[in-house]
């Protein structure tokens, strides 16, 4: 019995030992892990530390001035980031960013920097330009006080030698059809493109068939001292004005203000902002004026004569002639372009024959 008593002391002794002992083996691993997790952390926060020191250069460097050179990362841009022209006409902007950008416009009126003011001419074209070498030497010396823009169609390429006023001025296009909106969606293009160019003033429409009939100083002074953009504006009673009109449009355009006009108009920098940043008139000249309708004869007109009408001169200074009836214009051949034709079209208030 004394045994037995004595083997079971034994045994709670033994097992006392043993839960001492278990808390130190615990205790020591737990010590183990600790100390090893705190010479990690020790090398990590050097090793980022390090890292981000090198690196910190290029993560924070100024958007603007950025550049991939290392000798420039310490030159900063000045004013000429936001004046100088883009280099080439063609660019990989979406329609919808171009129109975005191209609607800057500085709130202070005064320029901080001596700035020319260029007339942008825009040559509305299927494809080639046969009156180019005429309007070469109609640019000829007079760097600096224009600028060109070409839409074509998006599959012509244009053959152009690098001394041509034409060379690299085509703009990403899209195809066009005569009295859609696809038109009026050109002629915006156009002017986003050359709005780019803060120093462009006036912007000037023109197709491949149309010619200039002064010399470039005349009409550069023509478009200085005119305080008026040229858009030609009336409203027709007859069943090719209002008899074009879709009820659909109002409340936006009210049948009385309806308005028909020439597809050619020569612009200021103001109305040419007003016209690429429309979003009221366009959706529904686009939807309800359809064929036979001929958007690019009413929506310019309409929505200029509703937003802007004391801006319009009512008038275009592209000569064109309807007098021999039809849905186009009369065309002219090398026996019509005659001396006497010339000065007869100088006599008045045009400056183009289309």
């Amino acid at each position: 019995m004394q045994a037995r008593v004595a083997s079971m002391e034994d045994m709670k002794e033994a097992r006392l030992a043993q839960g001492r002992l278990f808390p130190t083996g615990m205790l020591k691993v737990f010590l183990g892990f600790l100390l090893l997790g705190v010479g990690l952390s020790a090398v990590g926060m050097y090793m980022a530390r390090h890292t981000l020191a090198a690196a910190a250069p290029a993560l924070f460097r100024p958007c603007l001035g950025a550049s991939s050179s290392p000798s420039s990362e310490d030159e900063l841009e000045g004013l000429e980031r936001w004046t100088r022209p883009p280099a080439r006409a063609r660019h990989a902007m979406a329609d919808e960013e171009l129109l975005w950008r191209a609607s800057f416009a500085p709130r202070v009126r005064r320029y901080p920097f001596p700035r020319v003011p260029k007339l942008a001419f825009m040559f509305l074209t299927r494809g080639p330009l046969p009156l180019a070498p005429l309007w070469e030497r109609f640019f000829r010396g007079h760097q600096g006080r224009y600028s060109v823009y070409v839409h074509a169609l998006p599959s012509y390429r244009g053959n152009y030698t690098s001394d041509s006023v034409f060379y690299q001025r085509d703009i990403a296009s899209k195809v066009t059809e005569w009295g859609q909106m696809s038109m009026c969606d050109a002629e915006r293009r156009l002017l986003a493109n050359a709005l780019l160019d803060i120093s462009n003033e006036w912007f000037v429409l023109v197709s491949e068939s149309c010619i200039p009939i002064f010399d470039f100083n005349t009409t550069y002074e023509y478009f200085q001292n005119s305080s008026q953009s040229f858009v030609m504006v009336f409203d027709d009673p007859g069943p090719y004005g209002r008899g074009r009109y879709n009820y659909n449009m109002t409340p936006e355009v009210e049948l009385t203000q309806w308005r028909k006009g020439s597809q050619w108009f020569e612009v200021d920098r103001e109305l040419a902002i007003e016209i690429i940043r429309d979003t009221r008139y366009y959706p529904k000249f686009k939807e309800f004026c359809r064929p036979h309708c001929y958007v690019d004869e009413h929506y310019f007109p309409t929505m200029l004569m509703i937003e802007a009408p004391q801006s319009l001169a009512n008038r275009s200074i592209t000569w064109v002639d309807w007098s021999r009836g039809g849905a186009h214009p009369a065309t002219f051949g090398r026996r019509d372009i005659t001396e006497e034709f010339l000065k007869r079209v100088q006599t008045g208030r045009d400056l183009f024959i289309q």
